[in-house]
């Protein structure tokens, strides 16, 4: 009788296949075979996350509606915010799970049953009214109330409460990343890094309502990725070069914007402590948080060791010209603008998002590091060998 491969090697297994990009199909295939116990993943967020919806809800008008998009792996534009696959790809490649349908492009039920992606390029934690109130433009009217909205949705049509437990119970929920957006809009809008901080608590809010929101549906996992480090963000660093100094400095190490790394450090210290409180009241749910700010800075400090060229903060795809190669009145897709010759040397793709090579590090360190505290939590026992 053929025995499926213990946890710990199972774990080695799928981290292989998504941090060395080229697997063999018989340890792919094995790994699958022997999956967790995970069936599929709801997953809600932006840009970081969205495998379609902003593009079926802006169409045309989104510049990831236009080539390059999605050149290195699909060929043409795919609704991802990326020249090739993301995070949420490669989380559902390695778990051996369907890749999560696009709310907006589902019909049917069993469509849904596969799992399903809310997350919504240009998304907010918050409500739009919120943003309006204080005069400021959002980029997409799409709050993560909106998605838990969709999710409560998918629900309804996938039977009784009964079999609809059974299906949370078997999945992988995703509730993030979410908030980045939230900042960047107060950004862009000039308000200050005070203003902005005011955001914070509203913003974690939200995304606990959203976490309980899924518990209370029947999640027993959920992985929470906390804010990337804005400061390293291409965008931010063109809009604030030379208004810097005055305001905090760079980095020496990563050359990225310190105050704002401080910001999205406030927000991870605030969703964890949430988090934390959220284990305390739901010890039968496996909570677990992502620390996508360690993933990304990891690579912008130390891009050679994981085989990018050694100016990470410079984009791929832009129109050239200027420290960054990013220019706010030509992003990627417009007129004029052209990708580099090998994104998989690159970290940022268009300024704002990452390119598939970097998506694949990133997915290989929330599968290292905090799926396996999830699986160790489900089993009772550790996942890996740990010295």
């Amino acid at each position: 009788m053929h025995m499926a491969p213990p946890l710990s090697v199972l774990l080695m297994l799928l981290a292989l296949i998504v941090c060395a990009g080229a697997a063999a199909d018989s340890i792919a295939d094995g790994a699958r075979r022997s999956r967790t116990r995970f069936a599929r993943i709801f997953s809600f967020g932006d840009s970081l996350t969205d495998t379609g919806n902003a593009l079926r809800i802006l169409g045309s008008r989104a510049t990831i509606s236009r080539p390059p998009y999605g050149e290195t792996f699909f060929g043409c534009p795919s609704g991802r915010a990326s020249d090739g696959r993301i995070m949420i790809d490669f989380i559902a490649e390695a778990l051996g799970v369907p890749e999560p349908t696009p709310y907006l492009n589902g019909k049917t039920a069993a469509e849904f049953r596969r799992g399903v992606n809310f997350a919504v390029g240009g998304g907010t934690a918050l409500d739009p009214a919120f943003f309006e109130s204080r005069g400021l433009k959002l980029f997409v009217p799409v709050s993560l109330r909106n998605q838990t909205s969709w999710f409560q949705n998918v629900m309804r049509r996938l039977g009784t409460v009964h079999e609809q437990r059974n299906i949370t119970a078997t999945s992988l929920f995703v509730v993030g990343e979410i908030g980045v957006n939230d900042y960047l809009i107060g950004l862009i809008g000039n308000r200050t890094i005070g203003e902005l901080k005011t955001f914070t608590p509203r913003i974690i809010d939200a995304i606990h309502s959203a976490v309980t929101d899924v518990i209370a549906a029947g999640a027993r996992t959920v992985l929470v990725p906390g804010a990337i480090p804005f400061g390293c963000e291409p965008e931010l660093l063109t809009i604030y070069r030379g208004r810097v100094d005055a305001a905090g400095g760079y980095d020496p190490e990563s050359g990225c914007i310190t105050w704002l790394n401080d910001l999205a450090e406030l927000h991870n210290r605030e969703l964890r402590r949430v988090l934390a409180g959220l284990r305390r009241a739901h010890p039968g749910t496996s909570i677990v948080y992502a620390d996508l700010y360690r993933a990304v800075t990891d690579l912008v400090v130390s891009p050679a060791r994981y085989g990018f060229r050694d100016r990470p903060l410079v984009v791929c795809c832009g129109r050239g010209g200027g420290a960054y190669n990013f220019d706010m009145a030509a992003s990627c897709g417009a007129a004029g603008t052209t990708a580099c010759a090998d994104p998989s040397e690159y970290v940022s793709w268009d300024g704002v998002h990452f390119t598939e090579a970097a998506n694949r590090r990133i997915a290989c360190d929330v599968l290292e590091r905090s799926l396996v505290t999830a699986i160790e939590f489900q089993t009772g026992r550790p996942a890996l060998t740990r010295p």
